[in-house]
């Protein structure tokens, strides 16, 4: 990017699907605009909000083609030039649009040059902080509010609408005077917290494990580390011990979880520990609190940062430190779009901020653990759990020829049984929402199969329907065989419905819990579930992965694990990599304090040697052995990988397009054991919302082959006619060969 301000060209980088900026001049009379700032310019007859990127004294174009941008949007905000950088590596290394890609960065409010809506605060009076916690218990919803303001200060109108204080409640305080409303943020926000009030609650006391795992982190330069820790091992607290000394240098630290779920848990742990001001950056926030938040991460008056995968572009004034948990989450990776991982973005950022970075997981990626076996990571493990409880017992349930009710066998039940008599939680985890995965004729085959997709359509039961959960297709639930007229229609597979209502009649006196996506729509409705949990009251847990990681059940010893197999007949290599970190995430859920869990995984194929392996030695032999078979057949982290995608609502045009890459590849790269070509082929699900969908597969033995030949094979693509008929992209680094 160039800087030189003595030109009235402006490079224009807009949100189109070009791999390039576009020149503009200045309109007369109009102050010549800043890097990162955001400008309205016309382009294919379209006004669009653009960046400014860079300066030129003179241009491609003929000076008559020169056309003036609008206007200078009236943000509060440039981007600064750290995240311009790191843009245009975005940009560089995904093959990606560099307009698109800083379209990612910012939010929707801010780029569209909108004015903020007002934002009004609520804090107590001085009468109400008089008050003590219990002052108003014959009002549980006044008493509600009085509670949150004594312990947080001040709440605004995007938190008002999340805790669900209602407009009446907040009126009866103010009428009382208890209560006061501003527009203009509270003090204690706006001021950065001193030293000496930085920690509202005061550190825990460490075990060796963490203590080395702290003093090994140096602060003020680059370096990676890989927080290695069994479930329970306590890695959150680490998280907070290195986060208050880079809090104490005056330094930012931004915290990413893999999925909102997790975020309100980090929050309060976050809140709970620190005085300062904290920010969330996800899609669960509105727009304009976004807005907001993002902005205050660009001043540095928020000083943590807590967010999903899109807080990874988020503004860092003060940069100290960068933790991403659950780093071998799937969900790091964008999957439409900007293809970027997070992870991945975020260990180039803290390299060129110069500040540590800390991976933590109990089940790495197979990526970061090579990384940190060749050393180039450095490699932080906590074997014990923090609470001095021994890991879970896994033991492996033989379905073979057994007698089964909703996918559990006798065995598991009599585990439930066992369990709820001592008063203690069980965990059934089935990773399949709905009541059935598919209705089947008994008479002539037939099933519910999706007519935009190549999928069965999803059973439920509450509300009854068929539910496609690839384009959201739904229907009623046929009585009797659209094909055939006969009424023998059957439901096969099992799902958390069915399984929730099996466990209410098993167990009719114990609460079941089912939580899964249509449970747990809302935020309250996902909190409470998790808060009768917490309780410690003898329940049993239904659900999918939304409870495998991150959560902390004192009092739940019984986890069983309905199918254990499916990472077996995966036709993706990570297949089984995912399998056991799937397994083993779960299965840290069980005896986190006091006696020690136990796990039951029910297979089909119980002898299995990796599933032995798994049980027996743990995770970390299991991904060794991985590794070795990734070497053996030249798999990723051993080679890099790049795969197109072509999607059509005509299947020949979506080939087509890929055999063009191909004749290209052929005819520009003569064979070479450097680097191959697989495709173009059906994805495994060929399609979804009547389109058809096709891949291609580029592997090279070195980034820079692999970089070299998809950028060729992107500069053919633009140039084919076809390509503008047919929806296409390229991910680099993908998490999935369909």
């Amino acid at each position: 990017m160039q800087a030189n301000h003595d030109t009235h060209i402006v490079q224009i980088a807009l949100p189109v699907p070009l791999r390039r900026a576009f020149d503009y001049r200045v309109p007369a009379g109009e102050k010549p605009p800043q890097l990162g700032q955001l400008v309205l310019a016309n382009f294919a007859n379209r006004d669009m909000a653009g960046v400014v990127v860079g300066f030129g004294p003179s241009s491609e174009l003929e000076a008559t083609k020169i056309k003036n941008y609008q206007q200078t949007l009236p943000s509060k905000f440039k981007l600064p030039a750290e995240l311009l950088t790191l843009c245009q590596w975005l940009s560089d290394y995904y093959l990606h649009p560099l307009g698109e890609v800083l379209q990612s960065s910012i939010p929707p409010y801010l780029r569209q040059g909108k004015a903020l809506p007002e934002n009004n605060y609520w804090q107590l009076s001085r009468e109400g902080k008089g008050l003590n916690h219990d002052a108003l218990k014959r009002s549980p919803k006044q008493q509600q509010i009085l509670r949150y303001l004594l312990e947080h200060g001040y709440f605004d109108s995007e938190q008002r609408k999340q805790l669900d204080f209602s407009a009446s409640t907040i009126k009866a305080l103010e009428q009382k005077g208890l209560l006061e409303r501003t527009d203009t943020e509270p003090e204690q926000k706006q001021a950065q917290a001193r030293v000496s009030e930085l920690l509202k609650q005061k550190a825990l006391e460490l075990n060796g494990e963490q203590q080395a795992a702290v003093d090994a982190v140096r602060f003020h330069h680059f370096a990676c580390y890989l927080l290695h820790g069994a479930t329970g091992s306590g890695k959150t607290e680490v998280y907070l011990q290195l986060s208050e000394r880079a809090l104490r240098a005056g330094q930012q630290v931004l915290v990413l979880v893999p999925e909102i779920g997790l975020s309100p848990q980090t929050v309060q742990r976050f809140r709970q520990r620190f005085n300062v001001p904290l920010i969330e950056l996800h899609s669960g926030v509105s727009e304009a609190q976004r807005a907001r938040n993002w902005l205050q991460a660009l001043d540095g008056s928020a000083q943590i940062i807590i967010g999903t995968r899109l807080a990874a572009l988020s503004p860092l004034k003060h940069a100290g430190l960068i933790i991403v948990d659950e780093e071998h989450d799937l969900a790091y990776k964008q999957q439409d779009g900007l293809r970027y991982s997070a992870r991945d973005l975020s260990i180039y950022r803290a390299n060129q901020l110069k500040i540590p970075i800390v991976l933590g997981s109990a089940t790495p990626s197979l990526e970061s653990l090579k990384q940190a076996l060749d050393k180039k990571y450095h490699h932080l493990v906590l074997k014990q759990r923090a609470s001095g409880s021994a890991a879970p017992l896994l033991q492996c349930l033989d379905l073979r020829d057994q007698n089964m009710h909703a996918g559990l066998s006798q065995a598991a039940l009599g585990a439930i049984r066992s369990c709820l008599e001592r008063g203690e939680q069980a965990l059934v985890f089935q990773n399949r929402r709905g009541y059935a995965a598919v209705q089947l004729c008994h008479h002539c085959g037939w099933m519910s199969e999706c007519p935009r997709c190549s999928a069965s359509m999803t059973l439920h039961s509450r509300p009854a329907r068929l539910h496609c959960h690839h384009c959201d297709w739904r229907s009623r639930v046929y009585q009797s065989c659209p094909n055939c007229q006969q009424s023998q229609l059957e439901s096969r597979g099992v799902g958390t419905e069915q399984l929730e209502q099996a466990l209410q009649q098993s167990f009719p006196e114990t609460p079941v819990l089912r939580v899964d996506r249509d449970s747990s729509r809302s935020k309250k409705s996902f909190a409470d579930k998790l808060a009768q949990v917490q309780s410690g009251q003898a329940c049993v847990l239904v659900g999918t992965q939304m409870l495998a990681k991150g959560h902390h059940f004192p009092n739940l010893k019984l986890v069983i694990v309905t199918d254990a197999d499916q990472g077996f007949f995966s036709s993706d290599f990570r297949g089984m990599e995912r399998m056991g970190q799937l397994l083993m995430q779960v299965a840290g859920r069980a005896g986190r304090e006091g006696s020690r869990g136990l796990v039951l995984l029910q297979s089909h194929r119980p002898d299995h040697p990796l599933l032995q392996l798994l049980c027996q030695r743990g995770y970390y032999s299991f991904a060794r052995h991985l590794l070795s078979e990734r070497l053996h057949n030249e798999l990723p982290p051993y080679s890099f990988s790049a795969q197109f995608r072509a999607e059509s609502k005509r299947a020949e045009n979506a080939s087509a397009l890929l055999e063009t890459l191909r004749s290209a590849y052929s005819r520009l790269y003569p064979p070479s054991q450097e680097h191959s070509l697989l495709g173009p082929m059906p994805s495994s699900m060929e399609k979804i919302q009547d389109r058809y969908r096709f891949q291609l597969s580029v592997k090279a033995n070195k980034r820079s082959t692999l970089k070299s030949i998809v950028k060729a094979l992107v500069d053919e693509l633009e140039q084919s006619a076809l390509s503008k008929r047919v929806r296409w992209s390229l991910d680099i680094d993908p998490l999935e060969t369909a």
